[in-house]
């Protein structure tokens, strides 16, 4: 034990504690824990504190989606455990998958679809989750079908983040009546909004909607009806302003006036733009639930523990849904949101529009033939 720590000499290690390139062992072998505890007495610390008491390292690296949390609650993260949140953004499950499979990843946290989860699972990409290291979690406060699909074989390996739709943002400012259906989605596409309009760098999305437009299942793999979806898709490459997930920016300067669209961003976009209007096809579409998860390997294990159980506890995630606009399933978030809020027709849709959609099905993400269709449709 250290005896004779000076004040400088203390406060080093602090620092190193607190940026968690020292063990607490270490801190209280360099320090002393009865001379620590005299020293934050001496100089006005009360305690460790959940910085020091976390001890996770100095980031943690987050896969997520675009305009997905609210950056004030990583920065609150960070000032309480000492730990930056490093965030990788994507727009396709394919692609998260596709990256996992290869290795090295590097992230601690991702944000797989509810669909996904049962394909991490079978090829061992992701790991049972210690629910003791999550206190905020309460299965009980969560709307099942908006969470069962992070269990897998009686294992939790995913706990649910939020919820919503797939439809499409349309700027009503070019149209003479806002359209409602994929057809006329498509149909505008290809006539007085040629050039621009843009779609998901996503098959599941892509392809699914583009069935819709037949009255198929969003899930369809079936090959006649994805070819009815792939001659469509064909006909309507020319007219596309762009395939890009991340689609708000384009809309926002004027470049795109319609584009497949995720709840959030249409709440966005319409909250800051009210001519953009966000629609459900009436033809039915994507309902879907999103989760944390860990990969296999992370190399900032207990800092994902930390970030994940920062973002269930309620009045953080409140924030974030306040901030994104994606509902949540978590009846302890909605108990803090306004009424407002928890009324909104694009968060919150009619019955008739969600009793017609459809969550993502296991079969989609692995299919070749839809796998094979979207990048004979990209390259086209």
């Amino acid at each position: 034990m250290k005896k004779n720590i000076t004040k400088k000499e203390f406060l080093k290690e602090l620092k190193k504690y607190e940026k968690g390139s020292i063990t607490r062992r270490e801190f209280l072998g360099r320090t002393g824990l009865g001379l620590a505890t005299a020293v934050f007495s001496a100089y006005g610390f009360s305690s460790l504190g959940s910085k020091a008491n976390a001890n996770i390292g100095d980031r943690v690296v987050l896969a997520t989606w675009p305009n997905y949390h609210d950056v004030n609650n990583f920065e609150n993260f960070k000032k309480q455990t000492g730990a930056s949140v490093q965030v990788n953004v994507f727009g396709s499950n394919e692609e998260m998958l596709a990256k996992l499979q290869a290795g090295g990843s590097g992230w601690d946290v991702f944000v797989p679809t509810n669909y996904t989860i049962t394909t991490y699972v079978d090829e061992d990409l992701i790991e049972p989750l210690d629910l003791s290291k999550l206190s905020n979690y309460n299965a009980g406060s969560f709307e099942k079908r908006f969470s069962d699909a992070g269990t897998v074989n009686g294992k939790v390996y995913a706990v649910p983040k939020n919820w919503g739709t797939t439809g499409y943002v349309v700027n009503t400012k070019h149209t003479k009546k806002t359209p409602t259906t994929w057809k006329e989605f498509w149909d505008l596409t290809k006539t007085s909004f040629s050039g621009r309009t843009m779609v998901h760098d996503y098959q599941l999305t892509t392809i699914g909607n583009a069935l819709k437009y037949f009255g198929y299942s969003f899930n369809s793999v079936d090959s006649k009806e994805l070819a009815d979806a792939e001659k469509l898709l064909l006909e309507c490459k020319p007219h596309l302003f762009a395939i890009n997930s991340d689609y708000q920016p384009s809309l926002r300067n004027g470049d795109a006036w319609m584009s497949m669209c995720w709840t959030g961003d249409g709440k966005q976009l319409n909250s800051d733009l009210p001519e953009m209007a966000f629609v459900l096809g009436k033809e039915g579409g994507e309902l879907w639930s999103d989760y944390y998860a860990i990969p296999k390997g992370a190399p900032h294990r207990e800092a994902a523990y930390a970030l994940i159980n920062h973002l269930l506890d309620p009045q953080v995630n409140s924030k974030e849904v306040l901030a994104h606009g994606y509902p949540s399933a978590d009846s302890r978030t909605n108990a803090l949101l306004p009424k407002s809020l928890l009324e909104d027709p694009i968060l919150y849709p009619a019955k008739n529009l969600l009793s017609a959609l459809e969550f993502g099905a296991a079969v989609t993400l692995t299919d070749p033939n839809r796998a094979e269709l979207m990048a004979r449709f990209k390259s086209a």
